[in-house]
């Protein structure tokens, strides 16, 4: 009893001596020096600095808190910062993250020559070679073919014939060239280095690792870069092997006075400890990061069975830590991925960050493959069921769990890798994903690789303008290729059907999509692909692609709102559970190759007698009804109904339709927010709109004989302008009252509806291409559908 109360009296000796130890307090500054002391009076000048003397105090009590202040200015790494065990309870603040800014690059100046007319060139030391470059602030273009275009689609541009023997032939030193291609199913990308050409002139490559999908390259999304003889237009460099640097400098630009950048660094950041010694009770915030390398061609792993590999690493690195938090920061021009969350963690919190035109995937949270019971890592591997591990859930701790991704801003990210997503999740359970804005993406906005092990929260996001450069995806995307997924479908029967409850081994937690708006360019607004299980899925706008699942089981989906699209049941299993119920579609059931319907699909609002119909001669929808659901405010994003909407009579409820995205009053300022379709009624049979309202004018078919004689068409159809109105988009084109659209994206148009349809794929580009007749005559002319 003694020995327990002096226990207890040292410990309380202990908690009292550290409450009462005064806060560290350690200041940085660009006018520091690296001998100063880190007092207020005596800053010093680097973060390397600063925890030096941190570690130096922490030896005296570890459990004491401490915070490096940074003052305004520029802080240089010349290598990441590394936060291990010992050094907890700390924070690193920044002025703000307009002031304070970390970055990877290195600055220099140099003794320019003329090389050519246009193209300057000059010697960098071989310790400042580098990926990237920055001059005045504006990232540079690698030389490149074809030339960089903003609205070029694919990486800004892309060339069927960019690696072409031709084209290669035209290159002194094709060694070095970098490739870049899509996957041959758009699924991704890929990325290559040219290290010799064959007997045929063409291109030797190596790389190729960063997809998980075995594929050639696309015929036509290809660009090349980092080759001299492209170097063909201002704003364009390169770096040689003698580390000669070429540059073709923008007209006006003052050379000898500007401010000039290499990236240098891969990493910003490592917050690194173990699941038996974390690091604890870290913040970053109020910080800029900037400029890290690009890791195309660093190790990539799979991620299980799905599409994905990934390089693990990024400009804020966290492993093996326990409640970190990284909050309001800016994260740009990095070239890799932004934040990544590996293995063991606990408690982590991204939150009020301002994530925009980075190279790869904005917050990842990816487990170790350890924790997974059976795994497999192609599509086409499976482990044999008398092999199997069969108990339920992880095999051990190490992977992201309780964690937050709340209230950030991202945009433009994906601008060099494909296979990427502004919310990554894998090998990971109870991930939060709400409030954040999330928008111009080249694939999914919210990524989920396989269903280990669920219990996710994704809700209140604004995501849209998604799947930009590539196709057969989703805003949201999950797949579900866990352990009972087989890809020969007759076995995936044969398992499913004997151990009903085997879905459920892996996905052992139900993730809930809830309260998001999602739109989608090239697939679905939320796409549950190959064997994705245990969603629920409830009060969502889906403004373009509808709600696709594939064979899975035990989702439910209510309450949704479709815009002009609808339910799009894949290839589903004869005893799946799903529910799909008291839904708002504006089209009919898109069902492929169903072995049955699940358990209940009905009480849903159809646009049309004929979709509700079709829908009902397939065993389905027998309480379903059909009608306009009379939206309270469509035109401004309101799809709640109407008090004599049929809706109701469905048991559709109420949501809330103003509460999607970010929600931090400076971010929420600047976001975006996604193109609003105009809403038709229509089913399967492609019933035609024949009058509506469109950017601030009326629009109408082209259906009498009357009307196209006036016109002077050649047949009966396109679209005729009616009226325009004052300020509105189209009085800011050159379209006239009159006009007939008769091609839009050079496309046919026939009727209202093909026009609509068209410029919702197309809104996220922000124009369109028209072709009208006008005055017995075509002609060509651009729209800006955005003010």
């Amino acid at each position: 009893m003694k020995k327990l109360f002096g226990s207890i009296l040292l410990m309380s000796m202990f908690l009292i001596s550290s409450c009462s130890q005064e806060p560290i307090e350690i200041y940085l500054s660009t006018k520091g020096r690296p001998e100063n002391d880190g007092t207020s009076s005596a800053p010093v000048n680097s973060l390397s600095a600063a925890l030096d003397i941190l570690k130096a105090k922490k030896e005296k009590n570890e459990n004491t808190t401490a915070t490096i202040h940074l003052d305004p200015g520029e802080y240089r790494l010349d290598k990441p910062i590394r936060i291990t065990p010992g050094l907890d309870n700390l924070t690193i603040k920044g002025s703000g993250s307009d002031k304070t800014v970390i970055k990877g690059s290195q600055k220099f100046s140099l003794d320019w020559k003329k090389h050519t007319d246009d193209i300057l060139v000059a010697k960098v030391s071989a310790s400042q070679t580098f990926d990237q470059l920055y001059i005045n602030g504006k990232q540079q273009i690698l030389a490149r073919y074809p030339n960089y275009d903003e609205e070029g689609g694919h990486w800004q541009g892309y060339a069927a014939d960019a690696i072409s023997a031709a084209r290669l032939a035209s290159w002194k030193q094709p060694e070095g060239a970098i490739v870049h291609a899509m996957h041959g199913g758009e699924w991704g990308g890929f990325h290559y280095v040219v290290t010799g050409t064959d007997e045929k002139g063409e291109p030797i490559l190596t790389g190729g690792h960063q997809n998980n999908r075995p594929s050639g390259m696309h015929k036509k999304y290809r660009m090349v870069e980092n080759v001299l003889e492209e170097l063909d237009s201002p704003g364009e460099w390169y770096l040689s092997n003698e580390n000669m640097l070429y540059y073709w400098p923008p007209k006006g630009l003052d050379i000898d006075k500007a401010k000039i950048e290499g990236v240098t660094r891969k990493h910003l950041i490592d917050i690194v400890g173990s699941e038996d010694q974390p690091v604890s009770n870290v913040v970053i915030e109020g910080v800029r990061f900037e400029h890290t390398a690009r890791t195309l061609f660093e190790e990539y792993e799979p991620l299980l069975r799905s599409d994905w590999t990934i390089y693990r690493g990024g400009a804020v690195f966290i492993e093996g830590a326990r409640n970190v938090t990284i909050k309001d920061c800016e994260f740009t021009n990095l070239g890799g991925n932004v934040i990544m969350v590996s293995k063991y963690n606990r408690g982590v919190e991204v939150s009020g960050n301002h994530i925009h035109d980075c190279g790869a995937t904005a917050v990842s949270f990816i487990g170790d493959p350890s924790a997974v019971r059976s795994p497999s890592f192609q599509y086409g591997e499976f482990v044999p069921v008398d092999e199997m591990d069969t108990v339920k859930g992880p095999a051990n701790n190490l992977y992201p769990a309780g964690c937050l991704v709340d209230n950030n801003l991202i945009y433009r990210i994906g601008r060099i890798e494909k296979q990427t997503a502004g919310v990554q999740l894998s090998m990971a359970m109870d991930i939060t994903v709400s409030n954040n804005s999330i928008y111009d993406v080249p694939r999914a906005g919210i990524n989920v690789s396989e269903g280990t092990w669920g219990g996710h929260i994704i809700e209140f996001n604004d995501v849209f303008n998604t799947v930009l450069e590539s196709g057969d995806h989703g805003s949201f995307n999950s797949w579900g290729r866990d352990r009972f997924w087989h890809p020969n479908r007759g076995r995936l029967n044969q398992l499913t059907d004997s151990i009903p409850d085997m879905p459920r081994w892996d996905a052992i937690h139900t993730t809930e999509i809830r309260n998001n708006r999602f739109r989608c360019d090239h697939g679905w607004d939320i796409d549950l692909d190959d064997g994705s299980s245990n969603y629920k899925i409830y009060n969502n706008v889906c403004l373009n692609g509808g709600i696709k699942l594939r064979e899975g089981f035990f989702r439910t989906v209510e309450n949704n709102v479709m815009i002009n699209n609808g339910f799009h049941p894949h290839v589903w299993f004869k005893n799946s559970q799903d529910v799909f119920r008291r839904n708002i579609v504006l089209a009919g059931h898109a069902d492929i190759r169903l072995a049955g319907w699940g358990k209940e699909v009905d009480h849903n609002l159809f646009p049309n007698e004929k979709s509700l119909n079709d829908a009902k001669s397939k065993g389905v929808d027998q309480h379903s009804i059909f009608g306009d659901p009379l939206f309270l405010n469509a035109e401004q994003g309101d799809y709640n109904v109407q008090e004599e909407s049929p809706a109701l009579n469905i048991g559709f409820t109420y949501f809330p339709m103003d509460q999607f995205g970010v929600k931090k009053p400076s971010l929420k300022k600047i976001a975006k927010t996604p193109f609003l379709p105009v809403v038709w009624l229509e089913s399967n049979a492609n019933t035609k709109m024949k009058e509506t309202n469109w950017l601030g004018g009326k629009i109408k078919n082209i259906e009498t004989m009357a009307e196209r004689s006036a016109s002077g068409l050649s047949k009966t159809a396109g679209v005729l302008i009616m009226k325009i109105e004052e300020n509105s988009i189209l009085s800011q084109s050159d379209i006239q009252i009159g006009d007939v659209i008769i091609t839009c994206e050079g496309k046919e148009i026939d009727t209202v509806t093909d026009l609509l349809r068209i410029h919702q794929s197309n809104n996220w580009r922000g124009r369109l291409n028209l072709e009208v007749f006008r005055n017995q005559k075509s002609m060509k002319l651009k729209v800006n559908t955005k003010k």
